[in-house]
């Protein structure tokens, strides 16, 4: 008796990015003065001053009109991009249109993350003044994330790392013996 073949698995994406007019990218949803006007967005504003586009749009072919796409992923981005003048933008075409899946699966990072990216981003020269800038926030919070894990034992801090921990917790973790560390970031991780 003969096998069957496998169902292959569908692409998410087109195997390469394009450079698209932006006038024929149509959003899912409009940006309001209101999201103008938040920290978040002023992140953005910065970070593509600073360093460009890092993460580009997510976009899916229109099957209503030839040429067009529309948008599942980066409306702020993309709203950032036409307000500074810009008319083309490298997207990610997906093979599917569902934006839902997209904004759905958006994570922020954990502390301990970002602790990590900001090493990295030392490491490779980036200044601490420089990182503040494109993240837009103050030099004193990138310093304070760079030494989140100073006097945290490694067992701790494995326990926490992809966990949504307020940066004033490690504080007090770092009064206690590298024991007592491991007991409380146990009781962190089971609430």
């Amino acid at each position: 008796m003969a096998l069957r073949p496998l169902n292959a698995v569908k692409r998410g994406f087109e195997d390469t990015g394009r450079r698209i007019a932006i006038s024929d990218i149509r959003p899912l949803r409009l940006v309001s003065d209101a999201v103008r006007n938040t920290p978040k967005y002023a992140q953005i504003v910065t970070s593509i001053r600073e360093v460009g586009l890092v993460e580009p749009p997510i976009v899916a072919r229109d099957g209503s009109e030839r040429g067009k796409y529309l948008l599942l992923d980066g409306h702020l981005r993309i709203d950032v991009l036409k307000a500074n003048g810009a008319t083309e933008v490298d997207c990610l075409i997906s093979t599917d249109d569902e934006a839902f899946t997209y904004n759905k699966r958006v994570n922020r990072l954990a502390i301990i993350q970002e602790h990590r990216m900001i090493l990295k981003a030392i490491e490779r020269g980036v200044s601490e003044e420089r990182i503040a800038k494109a993240l837009n926030v103050d030099v004193g919070s990138i310093k304070r994330k760079r030494r989140l894990l100073d006097g945290i034992c490694p067992e701790a801090a494995d326990l926490l790392r992809d966990k949504h921990i307020a940066i004033q917790a490690f504080t007090e973790l770092k009064k206690l013996a590298p024991l007592r560390q491991i007991e409380a970031a146990e009781l962190m991780v089971a609430m």
